[in-house]
């Protein structure tokens, strides 16, 4: 898996594309929220659930449906607590959702992720795959593979998601009334 930290690089680096509006912070914390809550499935290990079940890690969590309907009901609640448009929300926070497990089949550990799933519990990675998995073991992580971890993460996340940022800016510049 990539870091938590790296996972919410993709709701920052495609935020300045959202409208501006008094909800454009709590939109941006709603899609860093997404985009690292299917995560929340390696609880299961505490439960003895094995990481290829349905449940597993990267199983159901990380599937594209779960990212649609999530996205769907969170992009809902700020649309109706915002008026904002509902389908431009849903987009960017299934972006944000669907980026997790896009992030997770291109790193190099794991079992792939269950982009299917409930349907197929088939796992997947694509067929590049630039980034250093990140142990789940913190002290692992801090006693040296850490570092290799970020250097991928950095140059094949949050550079081009800093440049999705800066493009962002220049639109909103050039299209400007």
């Amino acid at each position: 898996m990539s870091t938590i930290f790296t996972h919410t690089a993709v709701a920052i680096g495609f935020s300045s594309w959202l409208e501006r509006s008094p909800a454009l912070k709590q939109t941006l914390i709603i899609g860093m929220l997404l985009s690292v809550v299917p995560d929340l499935d390696v609880i299961g290990f505490w439960f003895g659930i094995p990481y290829e079940h349905l449940l597993g890690h990267r199983g159901l969590s990380h599937s594209l449906l779960t990212a649609f309907i999530l996205s769907g009901l969170s992009a809902w609640w700020v649309h109706q607590q915002y008026e904002l448009n509902l389908y431009a929300l849903w987009l960017y926070l299934g972006v944000c959702m669907m980026s997790h497990g896009f992030l997770d089949a291109l790193t190099n550990g794991g079992l792939g992720i269950a982009f299917l799933s409930p349907f197929s519990n088939e796992r997947f990675f694509f067929p590049f795959q630039p980034i250093e998995v990140a142990t789940l073991n913190p002290i692992r992580f801090f006693q040296g593979q850490g570092l290799n971890v970020i250097a991928t993460e950095l140059l094949w996340v949050w550079l081009p998601c800093a440049f999705i940022f800066l493009l962002g800016l220049v639109w909103k510049t050039l299209t400007k009334k």
